[in-house]
């Protein structure tokens, strides 16, 4: 009998906030879904706003990514029906205080990818919403990764922090995780009408030498109406620009995968 096929796990980093990470995450999972695939989110942040943008109140979880990587409890237990097609491991404040009990554990980095074994069968795709930082956690999304997508606000500004997180990437590959690939760059917030967005996004690919995912995400407020709904934009605005930004940009991501 064939063995099922394992789930393509895709980090989604930056260690700069407001890059839009989080409606990435929660927006192409929701694209992966409407394709027929089986897709999980975890939110690795915790300030939990993935879990708050899905709709699930994160004081009222009982289980966390904070008890499956502590090995207080079982993933397959703590994972949530989240809508949009979608299932979630969720996020709790108390994941803020997992990071300093991982120090001292042996092989830290792997514990992600040790929990998530588990379910790979189970999906096609899982997400890995990263906090912004390059912390213990971040670290063992990246070990645990077969792919990783980096959102960039296009902007100028934004350019700081991304060499760092490209330096860790080449540790991890080199130390942790050969398998692991950059699928891309993903400009976000994207404002066509400005000359200075425009040249941001011409300069992405020369200067890191990575491909970036196209079409830019564009600036919406579709995107912050959408948490307040407890869905992804692809629920709440079918038919927004935003929407349809990210199911073609879905599509390529899967055709990277």
């Amino acid at each position: 009998m064939a063995r099922a096929k394992k789930a393509a796990i895709i980090a989604v980093a930056n260690q700069k906030g407001g890059v839009a990470k989080t409606t990435s995450v929660a927006s192409i999972g929701a694209a992966m879904a409407e394709l027929g695939r089986r897709v999980l989110l975890v939110d690795l942040d915790p300030q939990a706003s993935l879990t708050f943008s899905l709709g699930i109140d994160p004081d009222a979880v009982e289980l966390s990514v904070n008890e499956v990587v502590l090995g207080q409890a079982e993933i397959a237990d703590a994972i949530l029906d989240a809508g949009d097609g979608v299932r979630l491991l969720p996020s709790t404040i108390e994941l803020a205080g997992s990071e300093a009990q991982l120090l001292t554990r042996p092989g830290r980095e792997f514990v992600l990818q040790s929990v998530l074994e588990e379910v790979r069968e189970d999906y096609d795709v899982i997400l890995l919403d990263c906090s912004p930082s390059l912390g213990v956690l971040t670290l063992s999304a990246l070990t645990a990764a077969t792919g990783l997508i980096i959102p960039m606000q296009a902007e100028m500004l934004s350019h700081r922090g991304v060499g760092q997180l490209l330096d860790t990437v080449k540790d991890v590959k080199k130390l942790l995780n050969k398998k692991l690939k950059t699928i891309g760059i993903l400009p976000t917030m994207y404002d066509g009408r400005s000359n200075h967005a425009r040249e941001v996004l011409d300069d992405l690919g020369t200067r890191y030498k990575l491909p970036v995912l196209s079409p830019p995400i564009p600036r919406t407020v579709r995107f912050a109406e959408a948490p307040a709904a407890g869905r992804s934009i692809l629920d709440t605005a079918r038919s927004s620009k935003g929407a349809a930004a990210y199911r073609e940009v879905t599509e390529a991501i899967l055709a990277a995968i």
